[in-house]
């Protein structure tokens, strides 16, 4: 009874006036930042529409959400300290409203980061034929966003932890008490660690940039996306190969777009000793000229063996691009199968053999 009784009174002595007074402020104070989030950006999306290609659209497409979060809290922060209540609870609320506001300025930096990238991405248009600065401005820039946004989030799982007292006492002791879990953790990072450098390594020296064209693993296929951990190749047969980023910075790998995107293709043929070589290379010319994927730069036919029973005929021709070199390769050692069928069948490879008759013994 005699409890029940101390409950009632600490109940009757609750400010509940000043309670209401404050729920009051804050549902209007919300209310105030929501109102101006919602004028400020629909003047922004009146000026420049969503689909527009002005600077101010990019503003509304990026910053919207983040915002919208951070003008209540703006708004908050400013009427926190007229705010009647329990003391508690005015330190619970004060906790929660720090936490949220850095939540809300970290998402905000986040997606700020994004509205750069998109920003000077527009100069660099990676869908044309020479695109070979685009990609790397695209690579280097994605890299680094990846990497702010790590830091970003870093800080700000620190900052919000730090404002919890307790928190941070327990990580003291811990870390006090324990030492040796500061060495195991240390291990356990150095390989993330070298990762994350490993990603910076490429962003600034790029040895590969997106939609490179590599061999990698003995798969032939183009960089799809880069991460700070990985790299997703697109296998020419539309699998995926996902190689650590450490890869491309400790082990041998090809780079067939490295400087440019033209390359060299060449088809092997292995023919008879009485194959008409300056006809064949005649050929070989016309059906290139023939050819919307030869550039024009390289052509060329050589005996570039003679073996036992065969001559290895090796035609060499340029294209502008590794996909465009393929199909022309097929093309040409189609073209000239045909015609070795066609105008000269005796070049083919064949197998001599001398037949002796005589008397048998």
């Amino acid at each position: 009874m005699q409890e029940f009784q101390e409950l009632m009174n600490d109940f009757w002595e609750i400010d509940w006036w000043g309670l209401g007074v404050s729920a009051t402020v804050i549902i209007v104070a919300l209310t105030i930042g929501l109102m101006l989030h919602a004028l400020l950006f629909h003047v922004l999306r009146r000026t420049a529409p969503d689909q527009s290609d002005r600077v101010l659209a990019l503003i509304p497409r990026h910053l919207a959400a983040p915002s919208r979060l951070l003008f209540p809290l703006l708004i908050m922060s400013v009427v926190a300290p007229a705010l009647v209540m329990p003391e508690e609870l005015l330190e619970t609320f004060r906790h929660f409203l720090s936490m949220a506001f850095i939540m809300a300025v970290a998402w905000s930096l986040i997606r700020f980061t994004s509205l750069l990238q998109e920003l000077v991405l527009r100069r660099f248009q990676i869908n044309i034929r020479d695109n070979l600065r685009a990609r790397k401005m695209h690579t280097q820039l994605g890299i680094l966003r990846r990497i702010l946004i790590f830091v970003i989030s870093v800080i700000a799982v620190s900052s919000m932890l730090m404002t919890l007292d307790n928190v941070r006492q327990i990580g003291v002791s811990l870390l006090a008490s324990a030492g040796v879990i500061g060495i195991i953790a240390g291990f356990a990072a150095q390989r993330s660690i070298s990762t994350l450098f490993a990603g910076i390594q490429v962003a600034l020296t790029q040895p590969i940039r997106l939609d490179d064209v590599v061999i990698v693993e003995g798969e032939w296929g183009r960089i799809e996306e880069i991460t700070l951990t990985y790299v997703v190749v697109q296998i020419w047969d539309q699998r995926r190969l996902i190689v650590p980023i450490t890869y491309f910075m400790e082990r041998p790998f090809q780079n067939w777009t490295r400087s440019s995107a033209d390359i060299l293709g060449t088809v092997f043929l292995y023919v008879d000793y009485t194959v008409p070589v300056q006809e064949l290379r005649r050929e070989l010319q016309r059906i290139l000229d023939d050819s919307p994927g030869w550039d024009g730069r390289v052509a060329g036919l050589q005996v570039t063996d003679a073996r036992e029973r065969t001559v290895e005929l090796r035609a060499l021709m340029s294209a502008e691009d590794a996909g465009t070199a393929w199909d022309l390769r097929c093309h040409v050692r189609e073209k000239l199968m045909e015609f070795l069928q066609r105008e000269y069948p005796q070049a083919l490879p064949r197998v001599r053999a001398e037949v002796e008759t005589g008397e048998p013994k």
